[in-house]
């Protein structure tokens, strides 16, 4: 008999519902984004993120059935993001999540929004223990060591601005619409790294990250060039800026592959759908061919309910459930997980 587990996001600006059978199959996934309400905004407004998913949820809900041919009878679980995010946002989905649950005699399981990321892999191709996970996804930019699956340990993580941060705020600089990363990454395409901003803690002994003092000299460097009435290339700012991104990531995410016995590499969250970063690491991994570089397609970087469901199986396996007590945690962490 399948197991399939209806899944529910709604950790930030995106509404989405989806059908996961056995884990690594999609039968369906109902994405409803928000990018247009927020980006008079140049970024997410909570309160509005959450007006939003409450107008959606619902319509998600049955649509994702719809699409997936299935009955709430059919159904082996229902599994729901329940953190970290923007608690508005997650109290939306969780709710709904428990109400279906309730109505349909379901286990509920709850789900980390970062390992929904990484299992965002397993629907591409079956994961290889042990692995490394580069998460780089919104406030989030950490190394992940997977000796086994559900197991997650923390060997690096960034120490201020996540890389998804850095972007969005240099994307405000640049004048940029909300989300900027995308064009960020296509203008860098056009230029070259001419302005050579730092790399930061790219030679010290661990694996951690810092991209608060790139976002610094970058601002910096621009208002300086403004106040001298100094005209700078947007490509060629875009290209080293994102240069020293993505140098960083890459020396750290390959030192890591170096120390830890790894069988694959998975890039995982919003910001491994850059094409720099993604280019970047196919060419480094050469030096290691023993292990393989798995990155999701680009409609699974972005935040969906398929990954949660992804997770959800194997958290069901391990009987990781939730009952209907079950609360929001905003800055839920692999360290601190709900069971």
């Amino acid at each position: 008999m399948n197991e399939l587990i209806l899944a529910i996001e709604s950790s930030c600006d995106e509404t989405s519902v989806a059908v996961i059978k056995n884990g690594d199959t999609i039968l369906s996934n109902i994405v409803a984004s928000q990018i247009k309400s927020h980006q008079r905004f140049g970024g997410v407004v909570p309160e509005v993120a959450s007006r939003h998913h409450v107008e959606q949820i619902t319509l998600c809900i049955e649509e994702a059935l719809t699409q997936a041919d299935t009955q709430p009878e059919e159904l082996s679980a229902v599994a729901v993001t329940y953190g970290p995010g923007l608690v508005g946002a997650l109290l939306i989905g969780l709710s709904a999540a428990k109400a279906f649950a309730w109505a349909h005699s379901l286990p509920l399981i709850p789900v980390n929004h970062m390992a929904g990321h990484i299992y965002a892999a397993r629907l591409v191709k079956p994961l290889v223990f042990p692995l490394m996970a580069l998460l780089v996804s919104g406030g989030h930019t950490e190394l992940v060591y997977m000796a086994e699956d559900g197991s997650f340990e923390i060997i690096g993580e960034t120490r201020d601005d996540a890389a998804g941060e850095a972007y969005d705020k240099v994307g405000r600089v640049l004048g940029l619409p909300y989300p900027s990363g995308k064009e960020i990454d296509r203008l860098a395409h056009l230029g070259s790294d001419t302005y050579h901003f730092p790399r930061a803690m790219i030679q010290e002994d661990n694996f951690d990250f810092s991209f608060s003092g790139l976002k610094s000299s970058f601002i910096n460097f621009v208002h300086n060039a403004q106040q001298r009435e100094e005209a700078l290339s947007v490509e060629n700012l875009a290209a080293s800026f994102q240069a020293s991104v993505v140098e960083v990531l890459v020396h750290k995410t390959l030192r890591a592959c170096q120390a830890y016995p790894v069988n694959q590499l998975i890039v995982a969250g919003g910001v491994a759908a850059n094409q720099g970063l993604r280019d970047a690491l196919q060419e480094a991994m050469q030096e290691l061919p023993e292990v393989e570089l798995l990155i999701p397609p680009l409609r699974l970087c972005g935040d969906n309910a398929a990954m949660i469901g992804a997770y959800a199986h194997v958290a069901l396996k391990k009987q990781r459930l939730a009952d209907l007590s079950l609360n929001a945690d905003p800055s839920v962490s692999f360290a601190h997980p709900i069971s």
